[in-house]
């Protein structure tokens, strides 16, 4: 496990780069160990603020002056104003670039300015793992085959061919393992070819968080590259890290709230949390405010189903099967597979089910094991960073009703919130019509009808008032 303590000592010095960071999940563990990040490359905006936040976190917990950092988590200072105490060249550090042809030439001059003179030592990363994950290849109607997503690995040879360092570490789902072109090839395979072609001999292994103290099942491939031509190379893996505390311990210093209640500000936490919480890292700085800690509303209709299937786990320890639910509560017209769409996070369970991406859609899959007296809850979004082990840093703020700050909550173990600033500037407003309503309709259309039903109401209510 981590303590924040030993930051700086393990590995000093050692400089990496982390290309299609998303909102820096791998690159914090990194981070954490004493690793220097050179940059992070990463098309998404809203993650690369993440990233920049995050960075300058790291960088004010160096100098001793979180101050500021907790001042912007409770809401009394703007991120302009928390980024003007951090230096102007670690919030340059994160490259918001999409990794293509185009762009390839402008991200090495970047690069090769922000590391001067220095090696880079360490590659970390792994593509976007839609085109290989077994979902979404079977979501798609082509099978992902024709998605530029899957030869987004022939960039990442780019940067090794370019940068040369020691290691590399590739990290993506299981899929990977499985997934084909057109004419059937492996993409692992083309892989560890063109890794081959590059001097860089690999070894992988399938990874269970769950088996790293971490209180969540989530499997990944890790790829680990090492510039040799020993064609006998072999990594020698972490042994695992046993944990005895349970899934209630990620929740242990997090009041009880219910369905709509909550906030997305400062959260008062329960006193003496679980020891888990201190050790995994998740509260090992003392102070540093709780945020997004609320619960959206809920259907009468889901509540009752949450209920039946909260019962069934209490008295039999089962799972609640669609097929086995009272007719009335039957909307799906899906009746034949995913029978365990409603499944409660057992707290008396070594760890939970996976997190996914797409938490908007498969909320029902997350109900939260609380008593009965009062109706049931979907994790909140504080819930969730606890359950993947991550410590405060969603910074933007984002309205409660938003379903899961759009559902993209845990992307390459890090959390983050594409499109949410628009919300949030909207919301800020004095007047929130001065904003733009395409785009704040836009993103409510797509992931919380409820929303987007409640601003077309008022955009109506606006133009009937214009017209009289």
């Amino acid at each position: 496990m981590y303590n924040y303590n030993m930051m700086g000592v393990v590995h000093k010095n050692i400089k990496y780069l982390d290309l299609f960071a998303g909102a820096g999940g791998l690159s914090e563990g990194f981070v954490r160990e004493g690793y220097e990040p050179i940059a992070h490359v990463e098309i998404s905006e809203a993650a690369c603020y993440t990233l920049k936040t995050r960075a300058g976190f790291h960088y004010l917990r160096k100098v001793n002056n979180l101050q500021p950092y907790i001042d912007y988590l409770s809401g009394k200072i703007s991120r302009d104003a928390f980024y003007g105490f951090i230096p102007q060249s670690i919030l340059d550090s994160v490259v918001c670039k999409e990794i293509n042809e185009d762009n390839l030439a402008f991200i090495f001059d970047k690069i090769d300015s922000l590391k001067e003179q220095s090696s880079v030592d360490l590659i970390i990363g792994g593509p976007p793992c839609q085109a290989y994950s077994l979902v979404g290849r079977a979501r798609d109607p082509n099978g992902m085959l024709n998605d530029k997503r899957n030869y987004l690995f022939l960039f990442y040879v780019k940067f090794l061919e370019k940068y040369q360092p020691k290691y590399f570490v590739f990290e993506n789902v299981l899929g990977l393992l499985s997934a084909k072109d057109e004419k059937g090839h492996r993409y692992l395979d083309m892989m560890t070819d063109a890794f081959n072609k590059a001097g860089y001999k690999i070894d992988f292994k399938v990874m269970n968080a769950r088996d790293y103290g971490v209180l969540q099942n989530r499997k990944r491939i890790i790829i680990v590259g090492k510039r040799t031509n020993d064609d006998n190379f072999h990594f020698q893996w972490p042994e695992y890290i046993r944990t005895d505390a349970q899934v209630n311990a990620i929740f242990s210093d997090l009041p009880t709230i219910f369905a709509g209640e909550g906030n997305i500000h400062y959260c008062e936490l329960l006193d003496n949390p679980h020891q888990w919480l201190i050790e995994s890292g998740v509260r090992s700085l003392p102070g540093i405010p709780v945020t997004y800690y609320c619960s959206r509303t809920h259907k009468k209709q889901d509540l009752e189903i949450y209920k039946i299937a909260v019962q069934k786990w209490n008295e039999s320890h089962e799972r609640l099967k669609y097929s086995d639910l009272p007719d009335y509560l039957k909307t799906h017209k899906n009746q034949d597979s995913f029978l365990d769409r409603f499944k409660v996070v057992a707290a008396d369970e070594d760890a939970s089910q996976t997190v996914v991406a797409h938490i908007a859609k498969d909320g029902h899959y997350y109900i939260h094991l609380i008593e009965l007296k009062r109706p049931n809850i979907k994790l909140t979004v504080k819930q969730i960073q606890q359950i993947a082990e991550y410590v405060e840093f969603i910074q933007k703020k984002c309205p409660q009703s938003v379903d899961k700050v759009k559902g993209y909550l845990i992307s390459d173990n890090m959390t983050y919130e594409p499109g949410a600033e628009i919300v949030r500037e909207a919301l800020e407003s004095k007047d929130i019509f001065v904003k733009s309503y395409s785009d704040l309709l836009a993103e409510a259309r797509l992931y919380n009808k409820e929303l987007y039903n409640h601003y077309k109401k008022i955009e109506a209510m606006k133009k009937e008032n214009n017209q009289g």
